[in-house]
């Protein structure tokens, strides 16, 4: 999950095992008055649907991704997409922090386990105090880098998610 543009469709595409099933549609002028497109120059396409990867972990287990649309226009979908999810990754763009609070809050108020993902788009470096400090976002929540773009640094985020899920499983109960 996460804001437009912050790179959901690449990262899914990044670390699925099979073809990934993509939702991604070329941008058009109509769309200019829905969406906000100045943070996201030069993006010829956007996800209008979700996304879906896999990966086998093994013998017994399979990882479905799903990556969610990040306009707002499409965020009635996201409630649906919490039914029987184990855990999530907000993909973040550090440029535009802003545009991931929905995400958090959404996964908050539906108990859905998250970390936090930056995906490096060269811009301003932050500190992870100030990410997370921007984001209210508590210290027991992950926050990694990464570059979606990039296989084994995809994979390194689905890792942390899992070892975060394990973590809280052993947990006793409040």
């Amino acid at each position: 999950m996460g804001g437009f543009g912050v790179g959901k469709t690449t990262l899914v595409r990044s670390v699925s095992e099979i073809r990934p099933l993509n939702t991604e549609e070329t941008m058009t002028r109509a769309g200019e008055d829905v969406d906000d497109i100045s943070a996201v120059g030069s993006k010829t396409a956007t996800t209008v649907a979700f996304d879906f990867g896999r990966i086998t972990l093994d013998a017994r287990n399979v990882l479905y991704l799903f990556g969610a649309p990040g306009q707002e226009r499409f965020w009635f979908l996201w409630d649906r997409l919490f039914a029987g999810t184990l855990g999530a990754v907000v993909l973040v763009d550090t440029r535009r922090l802003a545009d991931s609070w929905y995400a958090i809050d959404r996964l908050e108020h539906h108990g859905t386990p998250f970390i936090v993902a930056c995906n490096d788009f060269g811009g301003p470096v932050h500190t992870e105090a100030q990410i997370r400090e921007a984001l209210d976002l508590p210290d027991e929540v992950p926050l990694v880098e990464c570059d979606a773009r990039d296989r084994s640094s995809s994979k390194y985020v689905l890792i942390t998610l899992l070892q975060h899920l394990r973590t809280l499983s052993q947990e006793p109960p409040a």
